[in-house]
Parts: structure tokens; C-alpha cells; sequence
């Protein structure tokens, strides 16, 4: 990977070779936009399950339709926007009053002691309550930044909806603002 190779870079070629007759090059697609598209899905508004199912929906459609891309450039954006309209038509639905289970007992990627794993949940925890009082695009545009190494710019920019220029002082905005918020809550500087 080079310097200046974005994540849509690696993306149009992951999805170019898959298409190319290589099952490994949609591999690596899911491993590279997994991430960002499930926090898409979360920022709509989706449990964790109906961000799951609607992630999975948006591969399975992306299979069942990759011949109608005719630009390998735009996997990225018609992912993003499966998704979306996905969780909007989810979050539209009628509730099932389903019971949320805390997403934080999966981010932990080692094995630590009870002890350290419940001061770890709580502090995800609180760091996910204040991220999600955010606004809602500060909420997409720090979950994009967070997943992806070298964001795309102009891809970002296009997706929000905001001119590519805006997108580091908005960054800034929304830190400051989750920066401030933590560090008024007693529970985030014990």
C-alpha cells in the first residue's frame, strides 16, 4: 500500500478483482468496509442486530448485483448507500421492543482479569454515551475517521453531504465538543 493510496483506492481494487474471477479480492472488501459500514448503520439509529442484518444485506446484494457497477470506483458509494436506505427502512418498521444488549462486552480484542474488563465496559460505555449525544453528523463523520486509515476526502465530503474543506474544522468541532462533554462528566476523569 502506498502513501497516498486511500481507502477507496484499496477498495476499487478489491472489488475490481473480485469481479476480475478472484473470491479473495471481496474478501478483503469486507474486511476493509465492514467496519465503517456497521457504524453507519448504528449512526442511523439500528441495534446492533439490525445493524448486523443490515450490513449482511448490503454484501449479499452486492453479490447478487455486481455486474449493474459498471464503475469499480462507486462499490464504495452504493454500499453506503444500500446501507442507509436499509436502516432507514429498518428504523422505519414498527419496534419490536427488543431489549439491547451492551455492544461493549465485544470490543475488547485481548483476555483481561473481571476486575479490568468491567472498569473497560464502563468506560466504553460512557465514552458511547457521550459519543451518541453528539449531532448526527458528527457521530458519521467521527465513526468514518475512527474505521478508516486514510479516509477519501471527497468521497466523505460527497456522502455528508458537506463541501471536503469543512470536513477537518467539523472533525475538530465534534472532538472539542465529545472532549468537553467527557471531561464534564465525573465518571470519565475518576
Amino acid at each position: 500500500m502506498s502513501a497516498q493510496e486511500t481507502l477507496i483506492d484499496r477498495a476499487t481494487a478489491a472489488f475490481a478483482a473480485y469481479r476480475d474471477g478472484d473470491p479473495a479480492g471481496m474478501s478483503d472488501l469486507v474486511d476493509l468496509l465492514t467496519p465503517m459500514l456497521w457504524r453507519l448503520a448504528r449512526a442511523q439509529g439500528l441495534s446492533s442486530d439490525d445493524a448486523r442484518d443490515s450490513v449482511q444485506s448490503a454484501w449479499l446484494q452486492l453479490v447478487t448485483h455486481s455486474d449493474g457497477i459498471n464503475d469499480p470506483h462507486a462499490v464504495v458509494g452504493w454500499l453506503l448507500v444500500t446501507v442507509r436506505r436499509d436502516a432507514w427502512r429498518r428504523s422505519s418498521r414498527p419496534s419490536r421492543n427488543e431489549v439491547e444488549l451492551d455492544e461493549t462486552a465485544h470490543l475488547p480484542t485481548f483476555t483481561p482479569g473481571p476486575q479490568a474488563l468491567a472498569e473497560l465496559n464502563e468506560r466504553q460505555a460512557i465514552l458511547w454515551e457521550h459519543i451518541s449525544g453528539l449531532t448526527a453528523l458528527c457521530q458519521q463523520l467521527m465513526s468514518v475517521i475512527a474505521y478508516a486509515d486514510r479516509p477519501d476526502y471527497a468521497g466523505l465530503a460527497a456522502h455528508l453531504g458537506i463541501p471536503v474543506g469543512s470536513i477537518g474544522p467539523t472533525r475538530g468541532r465534534c472532538l472539542g465538543k465529545l472532549r468537553t462533554s467527557l471531561s464534564n462528566d465525573p465518571r470519565w476523569t475518576e
